[in-house]
């Protein structure tokens, strides 16, 4: 929910000086969940006087990361979050600064401990970091450190988010919050924002009469609507957020079953602001059919051409599609002809230079030839086509699992450790049925090739 940020800089002025040191700390409100600090080198001279306050000398950022090389990991970790600093317009405007050297436009909540030390613990003499820490006991381990004062402000605002439930002042504390979110629905609740979690899953922006008008998918939903609500680079981006009156979200733990989630729903309710998948369109697919004398025909074909048929592997373009069957044809002999390659009423190229066995005219068997052609097709699918793919679940006792037969995509469904699924009738009874296509097909395919699974159970 929060980052605490501090920095160390080389003077006052975010106009004209540089940031040496950074500090983040996530803070759920109970306990710090993660951490990022780094020295950065400020690319010019640390001031003596600097020096003597900080520590932090010219030596010490010498080698240190620029600015530049760590403000990809500085977005990352801080989106989705409130920034919450010490005087925090100060770090804020340098932290902007950096940024926006780089043309980059930062943009957090934010929400400064020194003007809300104030409002909720009024009748210190000093609200500076330092006194105020002293009074109230909280012990800054490396001060005018990065850390160290990042630290102590988590400590600090624990302190204020307890004393503003004490004292019934919750309202406070979200006034306090400078805020991104402009422009929302007014029916747009903040608690259902609160209430996003930090997990792997799909979301639904609905609309005031409660259409879907957009899905995504995440493995930080949290992270990810914040990113969509605070979104101003283009219009359809601005009407879209100020359309969104509420959200729904569907967690998964797994993330292929949040791709497959995606996709289904997509094409079930057709979103206004969903555009085509992220994915690379794929405009052909190789397709596989027995003809009249039991031969397997392997042809390359449009996609749009063949929508109630699922194509062994899918390719961008025809260039693409060409190029792999032709290794497939030259790496297991296959016929020319019967890959569609070659158009004869005779033999193909390939039989007249010993390179075919003759099945373009009958001289070999179909089902020895066939053999050749599912070992070709085995390199676009896994070898077993009934599978159980099974993976992490929404919690620590759960398994998630997805489900293919004869290579159709069946479901999938959730699975309880604790309890005991020795037999697959057990396994397979969890399962929700979902509609199979070509898309859910290459997802699972691609997903597959490029990630690791906790375990895929073939029988």
């Amino acid at each position: 929910m929060y980052a605490i940020v501090d920095i160390e800089t080389t003077g006052g002025s975010p106009k004209t000086e540089k940031i040496t040191e950074i500090a983040i700390y996530h803070f759920n409100g109970n306990e710090v969940t993660d951490e990022f600090i780094s020295l950065v080198n400020p690319e010019k001279n640390i001031p003596y006087y600097i020096t003597a306050l900080t520590g932090i000398s010219n030596e010490m950022v010498e080698n240190a990361p620029k600015f530049y090389e760590i403000a990809r990991d500085i977005v990352n970790f801080t989106e989705g979050r409130i920034l919450v600093a010490h005087n925090a317009s100060f770090d804020y405007k340098f932290i902007r600064s950096e940024f926006k050297s780089l043309g980059y436009e930062f943009r957090r909540e934010n929400m400064c401990t020194l003007r809300l030390s104030r409002k909720l613990l009024p009748g210190h003499r000093s609200y500076s970091l330092g006194n105020l820490c002293r009074d109230l006991n909280i012990v800054i381990k490396g001060r005018h450190r990065a850390a160290g004062d990042a630290l102590a402000t988590v400590k600090l605002l624990d302190l204020l988010l307890n004393r503003s439930r004490e004292t019934g002042q919750q309202d406070m504390l979200q006034a306090s919050i400078s805020s991104t979110l402009k422009n929302l629905h007014p029916d747009l609740d903040k608690d259902n924002i609160d209430s996003l979690p930090e997990a792997t899953g799909v979301y639904y922006f609905l609309n005031d009469q409660q259409q879907v008008i957009y899905i995504g998918k995440s493995n930080n939903i949290r992270k990810r609507v914040m990113s969509h609500l605070s979104n101003n680079s283009s219009r359809r981006a601005i009407e879209m957020k100020e359309n969104i009156a509420g959200i729904n979200f569907e967690l998964t733990g797994s993330e292929l079953i949040a791709l497959l989630i995606e996709s289904s729903e997509i094409k079930k309710h057709a979103p206004r602001y969903n555009r085509a998948q992220k994915r690379k369109t794929m405009h052909y697919g190789l397709y596989s059919q027995k003809d009249e004398q039991g031969y397997y025909r392997l042809e390359i074909d449009r996609t749009v051409n063949r929508i109630n048929q699922v194509p062994e592997t899918c390719f961008q373009n025809k260039a693409e599609a060409k190029s792999i069957l032709t290794k497939l044809i030259e790496r297991h002999w296959l016929c020319q002809k019967l890959c569609g390659m070659y158009d004869t009423d005779g033999s193909c190229f390939h039989y007249e230079i010993r390179q075919c066995n003759g099945a373009c005219i009958g001289k070999e068997a179909p089902d020895i030839y066939n053999q050749r052609v599912m070992r070709a097709l085995s390199a676009f699918y896994h070898k077993h086509k009934n599978l159980l793919i099974i993976d992490r679940g929404r919690e620590e006792s759960e398994r998630s699992v997805v489900q293919l037969e004869n290579g159709k995509y069946i479901g999938f469904g959730f699975l309880n450790t604790e309890e005991s699924y020795l037999q697959l009738e057990d396994i397979v009874n969890c399962i929700r049925i979902y509609e199979d296509n070509r898309d859910i097909q290459q997802i699972i395919k691609t997903y597959l090739n490029k990630h690791d699974v906790e375990k895929i159970v073939r029988y």
